[in-house]
């Protein structure tokens, strides 16, 4: 197992929607292995492939009360939403330091594949259905920040693209909101 490096706003790859995902195969579990190990190190409760430069549709999440209880979501699609919205403030391993309150729906049901290749639905509420639907906008290329307001948006890109060419981070110059 190895940690990834974790991509940050505003690098353009974060916009890049994922390919689904094949075969599940060897090199597929390493991956995940190295998803679940990057996502603990970071404090994270999901992380989603394309957040490590892997354009490929797969998330992990625990937002198990002990941190010890990893799902596996393999081309994940939300193929329900609930009717009631809630606004939680919400952050992310790619946008570090930053957090904002975002509107999503309270419940979803998700179809997916697990890592033995079955296909499953899961219906989620609450923390589990706010973090599945944070990461499969990942694999869609959009980003929590997507869901505020366009002012907020600009501000917060002027905000990290400075801090990027501060570190000399070339992806500084890249993408757009």
């Amino acid at each position: 197992m190895a940690i990834r490096e974790i991509l940050q706003y505003p690098d353009e790859r974060l916009r890049r929607r994922a390919a689904p995902v094949e075969q599940i195969d060897a090199e597929v579990h390493a991956l995940v292995r190295d998803m679940i190990e990057t996502m603990y190190d970071a404090s994270g409760i999901g992380l989603a492939a394309t957040q490590i430069n892997v354009h490929q549709r797969l998330v992990v999440v625990d937002v198990s009360e002990n941190g010890d209880a990893p799902q596996v979501f393999i081309n994940p699609e939300i193929i329900a939403r609930g009717e009631t919205r809630d606004i939680v403030e919400e952050g992310c391993l790619s946008i570090a330091g930053y957090t904002d309150n975002v509107e999503r729906v309270d419940a979803v049901t998700v179809r997916a594949q697990g890592l033995d290749g079955e296909p499953f639905e899961l219906q989620a509420e609450g923390m589990m259905a706010r973090c599945l639907q944070h990461e499969i906008d990942h694999i869609d290329g959009r980003l929590f920040i997507d869901h505020l307001s366009e002012l907020k948006r600009k501000r917060l890109r002027r905000r990290f693209e400075k801090a990027a060419r501060q570190r000399g981070d070339a992806s500084a110059r890249t993408g757009s909101v």
